[in-house]
C-alpha cells in the first residue's frame, strides 16, 4: 500500500486562537515522496476546511493517491451510533453532526448538542466536562458514576493505546471531545465533496483515504527531535507526515489490513481481531448428536484470532505466529561463493584439456574477499564460503590439482560454475521466505537470520486460563480424604497448553459454589483470552458449572459423536471463550486435543490445522457401531499398533502407556490384526 501524499493534521476542538501561531490550534504537515514541507497553522477550522478541500482537489487531478490523518477520534465507543441514529454505521454520525453542529470562529454549540444528548438519559448522559462559568442542566463540570453509563468509557483501541482520553470528556487537561464534535462535520463534509474512503470502516478504493492518528504513539521520537523552542504541535505533525510517507508499503499495509471496526481505530496501534460474537457456539436448530467432523467445521467457521499484534526480535521468536508474510532482506548467499577449498578461475577463458594457471597473488577466503579481478587465465587460492571475485566462476577441487609455487594444474573436464554457489540461490532479496500464520521454528530462526531480517511481528502469546471444580478434589501431594481424589486434570491441561506454547493462567480448584465459580470466571475472563474447565459440565444437580454458565453465559451443549467425550460445554463469559470439559481425564486430554488444539490455534492467530496420522497395521481385533468416533490409545511396537486394554475415561495409567491414539471413524468398524488403522502420534499434537 502506498501514498503519494501524505497530511497529518493536529486539530483543534476550540474558537479562533487568532493570527500568531501558537499551540492547541490547528497544524498540518504535508509530505511528498518522503519530503516534508513546513508545517503550516490555521486560525481556524473555517481557513482550515478550505484549504484541505483545494489541497484534495489538486492531488486528486494530479492523480496522487493521498492519506490524510487527523487527530480525534473517528467514531464513539460502541453502541452510540446505534442509539444516535438507529444504525451501527459511524459514518450516519458523522452526518448527525454536521446537520446540528454550528461553527464559527467566534461561537459554536458543541455544549449544547453534548447537553441535548446527555438529557437524554435522564439524570446522567456520558458526556461531561463544562467553560468556566457555565450553566448546562444536564451537564457536569466533573467526570460522573460510570457505572451508570449507557456506553463503554474507552473504545477497544483507547483500552489497546493506553494513555488516551475518553470521547466524552469535553473541556479540562487532556480533553479530546470538543475536537470530536468540531470535527466530524468537517470530515462529513469532505467526504462528500471528494473521492475519500474512511479507515476502518471502508474498502480503501478511493484515491483518499482519511485515517485517525495519535501523535502520542510516537512521544518519545518526537520530543527527541522537536527543535528548542519549537512548537510541538507543528514538529509533530512533520514528523507523522514523514514517518508515514517513508513506511514501506508492506508495513503501512500491515498496518490498515483489518476487518471494519464500527468503534474506529488509531493508525499505528496494531491491529488486533474484532471480539468473538456472543452468539459463536450456537447450534444449528435441531442439532442434537454432532459429528466430529461439523464440530470441527463449526469451531473453524466461528473462531478467529483474539490476540495483539506486538513486534519482537528474532531471538525471542521461536513458537510465535507471524501476523504477515515477511520477506529477505538479503539474498542467501549474498554474492557468489566458493562450494569447497580449492582454486577459482574462469571456466569459459580454458580450453578441453589439462591446463596450467598462473595463479595470483593472494586468495579469497570467507569474510576476507580478494577485491581484484582474476586475469583471465589465472586463478586463485579460494576457501570454502568466499566471494568469487571478479573472473571467476568455477572452483576445482584442491584434491584435484597439481599445485607449484606459483601455478596450478588440472584437467578442464568441470563444467561452467561446478563447486561454486550462485548469488541468491538459495533465497533472493525480497523473496517471502514464511507466510502470514505461521509458527515460528528454530529452522526458521536460523532462515531469518541469514536473510537480514532482526525482527518480526508476531501475535501476543495466547492467555488460557485453566480450572478445576468439584469438592473432591484436592492438590496433588495432599492426602485425599475419604471421597476425596488428587486434581490430575488441571496440571496434565497447564502441562499441554505449556508445550503448545500458551501462557497459562491457573484458576486453581474451585468448590462446588456458584459464586466462587462465578469470581473466578470473572478472573479469567480479565486474565485470559481463554477459559478451560474440566468438570461440572454435565446436566447433574452438582454441576455448577453447567448451571452457571447456562444462567449468565448463554452456554451451549454441544453433544459430539465421540468416544470418550460427548459432551462439550461451550459458553461466552464477558466477550471469553469458555470450553467445558469432561471431567474424566482420559476423555478430557481427548477432547483437549481433537477439538481445543485447532481451536487454541486459532485464537492464537495461527492457521486451522489438523494433526497429522498415518496408516500402520493394527496388533489389536476391535468391532465398533456406527455412530460415533472413537479414539483409543495406543503406541507402536514392532512396526504394529497396540491399544491400551481398557477404554475406561478414568484409566489415568493409559494415558501415560500410550504414546498416541487410534481413530476409528462414525460408520461400523471391525478391525483385526493386520488391518491397516490410522494412528496419531502425540508429536502430531504438539506434545
Amino acid at each position: 500500500m502506498t501514498f503519494d501524499t501524505v497530511v497529518m493534521v493536529d486539530w483543534s476542538g476550540g474558537n479562533d486562537t487568532g493570527a500568531a501561531p501558537t499551540k492547541d490550534a490547528i497544524w498540518a504537515a504535508v509530505a511528498r515522496d518522503g519530503q516534508t514541507a513546513e508545517p503550516m497553522y490555521f486560525r481556524n477550522r473555517m481557513v482550515f476546511e478550505e484549504w484541505i478541500d483545494n489541497l484534495l482537489k489538486v492531488e486528486a487531478q494530479d492523480s496522487r493517491r493521498t492519506l490524510v490523518g487527523f487527530d480525534f477520534a473517528f467514531a464513539y465507543p460502541i453502541g452510540f451510533a446505534e442509539h444516535l441514529t438507529g444504525s451501527d454505521d459511524p459514518l450516519a454520525v458523522w452526518d448527525w453532526f454536521e446537520e446540528r453542529v454550528k461553527d464559527t470562529p467566534d461561537a459554536n454549540n458543541r455544549c449544547d448538542i453534548a447537553n441535548d444528548l446527555n438529557a437524554q438519559f435522564g439524570e446522567t448522559g456520558p458526556f461531561w466536562g463544562l467553560p468556566n462559568d457555565a450553566d448546562y442542566p444536564h451537564l457536569t463540570a466533573k467526570k460522573s458514576d460510570r457505572t451508570q453509563q449507557p456506553f463503554p468509557e474507552f473504545r477497544r483501541v483507547e483500552q489497546q493505546a493506553r494513555g488516551t482520553f475518553s470521547a466524552w470528556q469535553l473541556f479540562y487537561n487532556g480533553a479530546v471531545g470538543s475536537q470530536i464534535i468540531m470535527g466530524l462535520p468537517v470530515l462529513s463534509r469532505l467526504r462528500k465533496s471528494h473521492a475519500v474512503s474512511v479507515w476502518p470502516f471502508q474498502k480503501l478504493d478511493n484515491p483518499i483515504v482519511f485515517a485517525e492518528i495519535w501523535p502520542s504513539l510516537f512521544a518519545d521520537d518526537i520530543a527527541a527531535t522537536t527543535p528548542e523552542n519549537g512548537i510541538k504541535d507543528a514538529h509533530q505533525m512533520s514528523y507523522l507526515a514523514r514517518k508515514f510517507s517513508q513506511m514501506p508499503a508492506a508495513e503501512l499495509a500491515t498496518l490498515m489490513d483489518m476487518p471494519p471496526d464500527s468503534e474506529g481505530w488509531i493508525l499505528g496501534v496494531p491491529p488486533v481481531a474484532k471480539p468473538l460474537a456472543n452468539d459463536c457456539f450456537a447450534l444449528p436448530a435441531g442439532t442434537h448428536w454432532t459429528p466430529v467432523d461439523e464440530t470441527l467445521d463449526l469451531l473453524n467457521s466461528r473462531l478467529a484470532s483474539v490476540t495483539e499484534v506486538e513486534t519482537i526480535t528474532i531471538a525471542d521468536a521461536v513458537g510465535r505466529i507471524l501476523t504477515r508474510d515477511v520477506t529477505a532482506r538479503r539474498s542467501n548467499p549474498p554474492a557468489a561463493n566458493a562450494a569447497v577449498d580449492g582454486y577459482g578461475f574462469d571456466r569459459g577463458a580454458l580450453g578441453p584439456d589439462t591446463v596450467t594457471l598462473a595463479l595470483v597473488d593472494g586468495r579469497s577466503a570467507a569474510g576476507v574477499p580478494y577485491d581484484d579481478a582474476v586475469p583471465a587465465g589465472s586463478a586463485i587460492r579460494i576457501l570454502t564460503g568466499a566471494k568469487l571475485p571478479d573472473g571467476v566462476d568455477t572452483v576445482v577441487l584442491q584434491e584435484d590439482v597439481t599445485l607449484t609455487a606459483d601455478s596450478v594444474s588440472f584437467s578442464t573436464g568441470l563444467k561452467p560454475g561446478a563447486n561454486a554457489r550462485r548469488a541468491g540461490e538459495d533465497v533472493a532479496e525480497g523473496d517471502v521466505i514464511l507466510p502470514k500464520g505461521r509458527k515460528l521454528t528454530a529452522a526458521d530462526i536460523a532462515l531469518l537470520s541469514i536473510t537480514g531480517v532482526s525482527e518480526v511481528q508476531v501475535h501476543r502469546r495466547l492467555r488460557v486460563a485453566i480450572l478445576s471444580t468439584g469438592d473432591e478434589l484436592v492438590e496433588a501431594g495432599t492426602t485425599p480424604k475419604d471421597g476425596q481424589i488428587n486434581d490430575a486434570n488441571r496440571p496434565m491441561l497447564r502441562a499441554v497448553l505449556n508445550a503448545w506454547g500458551y501462557d497459562v493462567v491457573d484458576l486453581g480448584r474451585q468448590p462446588d459454589d456458584a459464586d466462587a465459580l462465578e469470581r473466578a470466571f470473572d478472573q479469567g475472563a480479565e486474565q485470559a483470552d481463554a477459559i478451560l474447565t474440566s468438570g461440572g459440565a454435565s446436566a447433574g444437580d452438582e454441576d455448577h458449572v453447567s448451571a452457571l454458565l447456562t444462567q449468565k453465559a448463554a452456554m451451549t451443549t454441544w453433544r459430539i459423536a465421540v468416544k470418550p467425550g460427548r459432551p462439550l460445554a461451550l459458553a461466552m463469559w464477558n466477550e471469553t471463550p469458555v470450553v467445558g470439559l469432561p471431567g474424566n481425564p482420559v476423555a478430557a486430554l481427548v477432547c483437549t486435543l481433537i477439538f481445543a488444539k485447532p481451536s487454541l490455534a486459532k485464537l492464537a492467530g495461527g492457521a486451522w490445522a489438523m494433526p497429522q496420522g498415518f496408516d500402520v497395521p493394527a496388533a489389536f481385533s476391535k468391532s465398533k457401531k456406527a455412530g460415533r468416533r472413537e479414539y483409543l490409545r495406543a503406541r507402536i511396537r514392532n512396526g504394529q499398533v497396540e491399544v491400551f486394554g481398557s477404554e475406561g475415561s478414568g484409566r489415568v495409567f493409559g494415558l501415560s502407556w500410550a504414546e498416541g491414539l487410534v481413530e476409528l471413524g462414525d460408520h461400523a468398524h471391525s478391525v483385526a490384526a493386520g488391518d491397516l488403522v490410522r494412528y496419531i502420534p502425540y508429536e502430531s499434537f504438539g506434545l
